[in-house]
């Protein structure tokens, strides 16, 4: 039997699972045997997300925590090694956007709110840096472990209206190769750091911006799908794959990469 791609009994920490993609994924990962710690920031919905959990199996953890919080994500890691012993890795799935951090259709760039933008920014980048540094310190001492961020199509490429999140996340990439460096200089070739780049996946946050009420697209839509070679935006579980890759012993020999997951939207040029 090859085992290049288990990740059962993998201990992993996953940011933001309280939320579509992050807490899809850390469901997808525990129902393939990996013992999953749901770290969000709102106690109601992360007992919502732990009781689901519970009913795929017990090797699950509900952590409240505020990826912003250096002394209550200090207080996680030490809850999560209390009761497991080892993190085998850290999804960084915590993330989003705010309205006066984007520049809507009737707006110029000088409307930018630059209270929202830096809340964009600390959320996106600070919330994926802070984690990593507290739970990273588990690999350090281990000598392996992984990391894999978020990234988003808006980071290699200047995307329309959102500022704030793109800047956020041109910055996740390069902390992306920047820590897979550092670790792999300083800790050796066992612990790895690679981020996901989704392309457009329907959601809560986004449905009203790329479809209308009867199912077709917005005009902010159509221009997606024409950029998509695919023709299509993505399915939530088109998702899991690529990250359940980067977790296992099939990509070893793999760190400071950023995967696209995009249906060819990176590549094309729309003509």
């Amino acid at each position: 039997m090859n085992d290049l791609f288990t990740i059962s009994g993998k201990v992993i920490v996953v940011t933001g699972a309280t939320g579509v993609l992050a807490g899809g994924t850390a469901q997808y990962l525990q129902k393939n045997g990996a013992k999953v710690i749901y770290l969000g920031r709102n106690q109601q919905r992360v007992d919502q997300a732990l009781e689901l959990a519970r009913t795929i199996s017990e090797d699950c953890m509900g952590v409240v925590c505020d990826v912003l919080d250096e002394k209550g994500l200090q207080t996680a890691f030490g809850k999560v090694l209390g009761k497991f012993g080892r993190i085998d890795a850290l999804i960084n799935g915590a993330g989003g956007n705010m309205p006066g951090a984007t520049i809507g259709p009737d707006q110029e760039i000088f409307d930018l709110d630059i209270d929202d933008y830096g809340k964009v920014m600390d959320l996106n980048l600070k919330g994926t840096v802070l984690p990593t540094l507290i739970f990273g310190k588990a690999f350090q001492k281990q000598g392996y472990g992984c990391v894999i961020n978020f990234s988003s199509m808006s980071s290699p490429q200047a995307l329309t209206r959102v500022l704030g999140y793109s800047n956020a996340k041109a910055a996740i990439d390069n902390f992306t190769r920047w820590m897979a460096a550092e670790m792999a200089l300083k800790y050796g070739d066992k612990i790895r750091v690679n981020a996901v780049s989704p392309g457009f996946f329907i959601s809560k946050q986004n449905k009203a911006l790329l479809t209308n009420e009867d199912g077709s697209f917005t005009d902010r839509g159509q221009q997606v799908i024409n950029k998509t070679p695919f023709r299509r935006f993505g399915n939530q579980d088109e998702i899991y794959g690529p990250i359940h890759f980067l977790l296992s012993d099939a990509s070893a020999f793999v760190t400071g990469t950023v995967v696209a997951v995009d249906g060819g939207f990176s590549s094309f040029c729309g003509v």
